[in-house]
């Protein structure tokens, strides 16, 4: 069984990448299952519409997990309450509508649990996010309720995520951080067999700011006449982590970075 997680796509750059290579590199690496963070991919950079959704789901995508941007487009707010493939982070609000977690069949049949998680450092404060882990793993278990546990935690900083990676060790088959835009290469299954990577980066230009305009990152930043911030339009890179899980364990076989275009390309 092979899991394909791509990291936060941002603006209209990333999401053309996504429509024009996806349904490629699926058949090239033999994908069974393929989630990808949105929470960027509005073309504000802020945020997924209705119709970024349906060209995700129509090009290959199973499940769409998000962040702290997910509410940036008021029409998210009605079109995530009857659709189970765009996740919210679990430990936000239990008022708010749509769901953290669910359960998908992969290509070949399996049940694909995916858990959507937000950091509490330096974000935006939901419920703790390790008593909402050890609520979660009270109720469900790998192996009983799905063949494979993927879990994006949506965070800051490095060491909240490595925790919750530890924290998560051999009950998921893979912790993937998203969030910080660069990918980290520490890509590794821990002890208990779980695979873990701190950042999957995201899928965007690279020759800016983690994914916004570099000039008028810089202009903002030097406290000099800028604009809000808007995405980079160059060539984007594709990034992520491909997971090869046991079927019979749940548990990583293999993991590998997986970068592709761009200036990040690997491929060369």
């Amino acid at each position: 069984m092979r899991i394909l997680f791509l990291g936060d796509v941002v603006g209209q750059t990333g999401c053309t990448a996504i429509k024009a290579n996806l349904q490629k590199i699926i058949k090239k690496e033999n994908i069974d299952f393929t989630i990808v963070n949105g929470e960027n991919a509005a073309d504000e950079g802020v945020g997924i519409t209705q119709n970024i959704l349906d060209e995700f789901l129509s090009c290959g995508v199973d499940v769409i997990t998000t962040g702290n941007h997910i509410w940036d487009q008021k029409e998210t707010y009605e079109f995530i309450k009857n659709q189970s493939r765009l996740l919210r982070p679990l430990n936000m609000d239990k008022n708010l509508p749509g769901e953290g977690f669910t359960v998908l069949n992969s290509r070949k049949g399996l049940k694909i649990g995916v858990l959507n998680l937000m950091g509490n450092i330096f974000m935006k404060k939901y419920d703790d996010l390790f008593i909402t882990v050890k609520k979660f793993l009270e109720n469900k278990s790998l192996k009983k309720d799905y063949d494979c546990l993927v879990v994006d935690v949506h965070g800051e900083t490095t060491s909240e995520k490595m925790a919750v990676g530890h924290f998560l060790d051999g009950k998921a088959s893979l912790v993937v951080g998203t969030h910080t835009h660069v990918p980290t290469n520490d890509a590794r299954i821990l002890k208990g067999g779980t695979a873990y990577m701190t950042d999957a980066g995201m899928c965007g230009d690279y020759d800016s700011v983690i994914g916004m305009d570099k000039d008028n990152s810089i202009n903002r930043f030097l406290k000099r006449e800028s604009k809000k911030h808007f995405p980079s339009k160059g060539e984007s890179s594709i990034c992520g982590v491909i997971v090869d899980v046991s079927k019979k364990t749940g548990l990583a076989i293999n993991i590998k970075n997986f970068i592709t275009g761009g200036v990040l390309n690997t491929d060369i």
